[in-house]
């Protein structure tokens, strides 16, 4: 008999992961279909890997097993065969459900809707987390999991969230560049208990406008705040299970991270919302629960009526009524102490800050183009490690050593490639300068072009000569011969109509001819 085995089955997992990764409209044009293939967020690279890898390899080093991964149907082969493949060496231990839901890039639900929809696969514990956040090694999921344990053990926390601190724009970077980055969203939160207490909404700043408006039990139960407009929200959250059952009764939220996460903030200070919705945070169970270990703990402090109650015991005589009170006191102490303390519905936080090492979510191009240049900052070697993918680079060829080439990529001739990553089997003709610019797989750059600061999407096609700075393309896109393009998203639809353009110039161009011949 394997005991090892029979011990693993009887022990439930503690956590559940929950990954969302939806369309990404905010990386169009790069998550833009390939022809009829889909382009999914969770699979562009990011310093040459899917980023779905950094999120999974993150829990995986945290000792959680099961991975609940959803994502839209469309999505579906391109995320299975990646997890089946030989990429997923680097998550081994990791038991992966992928689900899906339908809907279109055109008309999707919000995260709220979508998990919503999945809640009776939720059985425990979980965390959610998005496809897109990159962690530092110096933030392990492990702190924020071990921060949701205590809390939700001691004082009856119902989730914990983590925020961090972003960089700032580099040097040289147009604020106007593929249009502005989004703004952080302002936060309060108590800094001695480590308290998420409010989220300014959209709809907060509508109402409202430039101020903040807190509740006056807010700053009573937390007379000393902190105000943050610097913060990010990673939208990593550890929960009970409990709160899937709240979210179940606001059917009207859409967005976990602009409502639903605002509003959970609101029970452990809001006594109407604490009355209505704290039977559902905190159901009576018969659970285990740590109530012994707090009445013997020295750092556990009784509630102040009953100690108050003790000492006019003590210093006085105590008549028969005195004697029964005091007996029902004890009686509670001993038999009542969940009722005597409740529970606090706490929303925990964790903020890892700039210095303690770089993180961000890839959800929009600029911060797309920041993991990457990034991971650059972090490379000792440009060129592959096999012989074979090395063959193909030229000799003559310049490759700066904080740039990533990736495996059978073809580099000719004094070709020039500063502070890039350029994907896997590529092929960059003669005479080529490439600075800044993040080329994925299967692109192809002609002799003598130029590129600047460019996102190149899967497949992309640059003509001899042409000239590109500060672009971002669509998978597939084709640059012509000799174009110069400053400052555009290049989707497939623009390309598709240039040709049809010409031709109505052209025959505009013969009617006209024909008209003055006639005359």
């Amino acid at each position: 008999m394997d005991f090892d085995e029979s011990s693993q089955k009887l022990i439930p997992p503690e956590f559940l992961a929950v990954v969302l990764a939806g369309f990404g409209n905010e990386l169009l044009p790069l998550t833009g279909n390939y022809g009829e293939e889909p382009s999914p967020k969770a699979l562009l690279p990011i310093a040459n890997k899917p980023m779905l890898e950094y999120p999974l390899v993150w829990i995986e080093q945290s000792g959680i097993k099961d991975v609940l991964l959803i994502c839209p149907t469309s999505h579906r082969a391109a995320l299975s065969n990646y997890i089946q493949s030989d990429s997923s060496a680097s998550f081994p231990s990791l038991n992966i459900d992928l689900q899906t839901f339908e809907e279109s890039q055109d008309l999707s639900g919000g995260t709220s809707t979508i998990l919503r929809h999945f809640a009776h696969r939720i059985q425990q514990d979980f965390v959610l987390l998005p496809c897109d956040f990159v962690p530092p090694p110096s933030l392990s999921l492990t702190q924020i999991l071990n921060k949701f344990r205590t809390e939700s053990t001691y004082d009856g926390a119902i989730a914990t969230a983590c925020f961090y601190e972003g960089r700032k724009p580099d040097k040289g970077s147009s604020a106007d560049e593929w249009g502005p980055a989004p703004a952080p969203t302002p936060i309060v939160w108590d800094e001695r208990s480590e308290t998420l207490l409010h989220i300014d909404t959209p709809d907060d700043a509508d109402r409202n406008g430039e101020g903040l408006e807190l509740r006056m039990s807010l700053l009573s139960k937390y007379p000393r705040v902190k105000l943050s407009a610097t913060l990010l929200d990673s939208h990593v959250y550890a929960c009970r299970r409990q709160v899937l059952d709240a979210l179940l009764e606001k059917t009207s939220f859409d967005s976990i991270r602009e409502e639903f996460i605002p509003w959970l903030c609101k029970p452990q200070y809001q006594r109407t919302k604490l009355e209505k919705y704290g039977r559902v945070l905190n159901p009576v169970t018969n659970a285990l629960t740590q109530e012994l270990a707090l009445k013997h703990s020295t750092l556990h402090s009784k509630a102040p009526v009953h100690l108050a109650h003790e000492e006019a015991f003590l210093h006085s005589p105590p008549s028969d009524d005195q004697t029964q009170e005091h007996t029902k006191a004890l009686l509670l102490d001993e038999d009542d102490e969940e009722a005597r303390i409740p529970a606090s519905l706490r929303m925990g936080l964790v903020i890892h800050r700039a210095q303690a090492g770089y993180a961000a979510r890839a959800n929009n191009l600029h911060a797309y183009l920041g993991l990457n240049r990034h991971f650059l900052s972090q490379q000792t070697y440009a060129l592959p490690s096999d012989s074979e993918s090395r063959s193909k680079i030229d000799p003559k060829s310049t490759i700066s050593p904080d740039s990533i080439v990736g495996h059978s990529t073809r580099v000719e001739e004094r070709t020039s490639i500063k502070k890039s990553v350029v994907g896997k089997h590529c092929v960059i003709g003669k005479m080529v300068k490439i600075a800044g610019c993040v080329i994925q797989d299967h692109c192809v750059i002609a002799d003598g072009a130029k590129l600047d600061g460019c996102i190149l999407g899967k497949g992309t096609k640059v003509g001899e000569k042409a000239e590109l700075s500060r672009c971002v393309t669509q998978c597939g896109y084709e640059v012509g011969a000799g174009e110069t393009v400053r400052n555009e998203k290049l989707d497939i639809s623009d390309w598709t109509a240039a040709p049809e353009s010409s031709e109505d110039d052209n025959q505009s161009e013969e009617e006209g001819s024909s008209e003055e011949s006639d005359d």
